[in-house]
């Protein structure tokens, strides 16, 4: 048996027993349907609905509807979380700080996952995918392990909006709401203009330093953890008890971007590619790895060798 496979076996049952304590600490202080705690209920569809859509994936050996699985499954653990609120028992109907956090979360999943699924029906496949999709366990995990980031970073939401603690919203919100809003546009704007670079034959093989590139070498992944860092100040308010053991859903972003998938793996494919180019190494030297520089080198509008890092 292949290294990662085994360890593609250990980590299925840590994952499940890491999504089931999610769902204890959030369910506390909840409301109730059919009596079950419906924050517990909403991790538990989060693994169910991915665990359905392996099974296409793995019978047809393809990638191409992972990402839009990840979309469908935050919006359908936010409709399962408000429909729990309005009839749920303890529950005291939709208020605004429910809705709020629905709409901001809701919004996010669908702009994000219309973009990863157009990217990879535009490229035909996901390399991220090539060694594990021929190997059962890796790739069951690959959709176990997307259940468990839907729950996690959907934990502090899914909490306020189940949770019985009157909350009504107030101005200090509109901080939350402000960082939200800073990390959507960066995460929106550094998409658009990474793309429109990589559409563009004479980029063909570079990497891209220009626009908000040229001031972060992922602005994208910085405006990703500035958003969530915004609905759970959002949440927050909201929470008691266990409940604000929730709040780790940031950390679980930063985390994730900047130690296992997001960052290490696209740094380490462009050093494999650009390592050598003096043009490659003076962007990184003076390109912040996650922080956003304001003003560039020269003071001027930011554009610096244009090659491309993924």
């Amino acid at each position: 048996m292949h290294r990662r496979t085994r360890q593609a076996l250990i980590a299925l049952p840590l994952i499940l027993v890491i999504g089931a304590l999610l769902a204890l600490a959030g369910s506390a202080g909840g409301v109730r349907a059919f009596g079950w705690p419906v924050f517990a209920g909403c991790v538990a569809l989060a693994f169910a609905l991915n665990v359905a859509a392996f099974v296409p994936a793995w019978l047809a050996q393809t990638e191409k509807y992972y990402d839009l699985t990840g979309s469908l499954t935050y919006l359908s653990v936010l409709a399962a979380a408000l429909s729990g609120r309005a009839g749920g028992a303890g529950g005291a109907g939709i208020d605004a700080r429910s809705l709020l956090l629905a709409v901001l979360v809701a919004g996010w999943a669908i702009r994000l996952g219309l973009f990863l699924f157009r990217r990879i029906r535009e490229d035909g496949r996901d390399p991220r995918f090539d060694a594990i999709k021929p190997d059962f366990a890796r790739f069951l995990m690959a959709f176990v392990l997307q259940g468990l980031w839907v729950s996690l970073t959907a934990a502090a939401a899914l909490a306020a909006i189940t949770s019985t603690r009157p909350a009504p919203l107030s101005a200090i919100d509109a901080v939350a709401l402000a960082v939200f809003g800073l990390g959507f546009g960066l995460e929106i704007v550094a998409d658009r203009q990474k793309r429109a670079f990589r559409r563009d034959p004479a980029n063909r093989d570079r990497f891209i330093a220009t626009g908000l590139w040229a001031r972060s070498r992922h602005p994208n992944y910085l405006g990703e953890i500035l958003l969530w860092t915004g609905i759970a100040g959002l949440a927050w308010p909201a929470l008691a008890g266990p409940q604000y053991l929730t709040l780790v859903s940031p950390l679980f972003v930063y985390v994730l971007l900047t130690r296992i998938s997001g960052i290490p793996l696209l740094e380490a494919r462009a050093l494999s590619r650009w390592g050598d180019d003096p043009a490659y190494r003076a962007h990184l030297a003076r390109t912040p790895r996650l922080g956003l520089r304001l003003r560039t080198d020269d003071g001027a509008d930011g554009v610096g060798p244009t090659r491309s890092t993924g």
